[in-house]
């Protein structure tokens, strides 16, 4: 977490305009409807101050977050773990750590990816995709060892491993700097707290 306090404070559910009632759809079509009867993730509510971009959002994220990437579930967290960690993204961390459980990463595995590409215990292409994640993330390139590395993927699973980390590191960048702050009860990771 950048900053402990919200820049652009989240959208009052109660108090949507059309726009942005249009673009929340997706989340309250999911809630029966209801603006109040489920959870709107702060961040949702707080792109809504700009609907028509959290609409193109959502359309693109949803193909990274979907089958279509050829990335594993367990491997594109893997990813979007390290590149919200390479960002100091405490909501990032907070909210892909619990999907990263769910898609097979283990505690300890989480632990490493803090600890990046040398750590002890990766299989090569756990390393090699943890190594490209930094370069993007540091010099916005992969370089011609981590393509090589990465082969295994093919070409597909390259282009959406840079898509991903590309995503992840916008994310994190609104997250940043729009000060989204987490969402109730949930604990940022000490390293990450503003």
């Amino acid at each position: 977490m950048r900053l402990s306090v919200p820049r652009i404070e989240p959208v009052d559910l109660d108090r949507l305009d059309a726009d942005q009632r249009a673009a929340l759809e997706p989340f309250l079509a999911a809630n029966g409807g209801k603006v109040g009867g489920g959870k709107i993730l702060n961040i949702f509510r707080t792109l809504a101050h700009a609907p028509k971009a959290l609409t193109a959002f959502l359309g693109w994220g949803n193909y990274i977050l979907s089958r279509r990437n050829a990335l594993s579930p367990r491997d594109r967290e893997l990813v979007i773990l390290r590149t919200g960690y390479n960002c100091c993204s405490g909501y990032e961390w907070t909210q892909h750590k619990r999907i990263g459980l769910d898609c097979g990463l283990s505690d300890d595995e989480i632990a490493r990816i803090k600890a990046g590409p040398d750590a002890e215990g990766w299989n090569n292409l756990d390393r090699a995709m943890l190594r490209a994640t930094d370069e993007l993330t540091t010099n916005h390139f992969v370089t011609d060892a981590s393509w090589s590395a990465l082969a295994p993927l093919g070409d597909k699973g390259r282009m959406d491993l840079v898509m991903t980390v590309g995503q992840y590191t916008q994310v994190s960048m609104m997250l940043n700097s729009f000060g989204i702050q987490v969402e109730d009860g949930w604990t940022v990771d000490p390293d990450l707290r503003a």
